[in-house]
């Protein structure tokens, strides 16, 4: 049975890929950006040879052979495509799986939900009890960036703080690794996303000393993610102007 001391539950929309067999792990080393051996459940991104996004994946260990990849709901397809394709000799098996994942706010057994105070549980029998704007709220207010708002694939992971979570320095090679690496050790990014305290619209620019310095990509009253210029302070005040 499970156990749980819950505050509150919310659907989490996700499609699944099952990936297992001998060579599991080795091939999901070298086609993700972070390290599948560092736990149990691993962030990690799917990416094109130029680092740009195809999908945002969980990676959960079931077995020694047996890993069960979690992604967006409609991101499942690619994330199956990819793995696909570029299987080529490697020995494991590749295909979709079904199940329905809930986010517990509060304590229950299950995968490290991924805003503060969260579990993910999947196949439970909770109802949920939180709207999506509740959800949305916490996690705008997190800075957790979502698929579809904060990230696609015109966004670089470092853009959206990824590097710090969801990306290995210090593992072999993958899909995207130089351009990354590089970025890293050599450059910076133009623009990063950040936390406001305003009232706007998704879409609205963001105005700073009268010049244009970013975008909304998500909110809610009072609060709001946005894509900011690196040289405007944190503690600068910024306006939302409609595009």
């Amino acid at each position: 049975m499970l156990r749980v001391s819950l505050q509150g539950v919310a659907r989490r929309p996700r499609a699944y890929v099952r990936v297992a067999g001998p060579d599991a792990e080795d091939y999901l080393q070298r086609m993700l950006s972070n390290d599948v051996t560092a736990g149990e459940v691993v962030d990690a991104l799917l990416l094109t040879p130029k680092s740009r996004l195809i999908a945002p994946v969980r990676v959960w260990r079931r077995g020694s052979e047996d890993f069960l990849i979690l992604t967006e709901a409609d991101l499942g397809g690619a994330v199956l495509e990819q793995l696909m394709r570029s299987r080529f000799a490697a020995k494991c098996e590749i295909e979709a799986e079904q199940h329905t994942s809930l986010l517990v706010f509060g304590e229950a057994e299950g995968l490290p939900g991924e805003l503060p105070g969260t579990v993910e549980v999947l196949d439970a029998r909770l109802e949920p009890t939180l709207a999506d704007e509740e959800v949305e709220r916490a996690r705008i207010e997190a800075g957790v960036p979502a698929w579809g708002k904060e990230l696609d694939d015109s966004i670089l992971p470092a853009e959206a703080g990824l590097d710090e979570t969801h990306i290995s320095f210090t593992k072999g090679c993958y899909p995207g690794q130089e351009p990354i690496a590089r970025l890293h050790h050599r450059g910076h990014t133009n623009s990063g996303l950040r936390v406001l305290h305003i009232e706007a619209q998704p879409g609205d620019e963001l105005v700073w000393d009268g010049k244009p310095v970013g975008r909304v990509t998500s909110a809610v009253p009072g609060a709001a993610l946005g894509y900011v210029r690196t040289e405007v302070p944190e503690e600068a005040e910024l306006l939302a102007r409609r595009g």
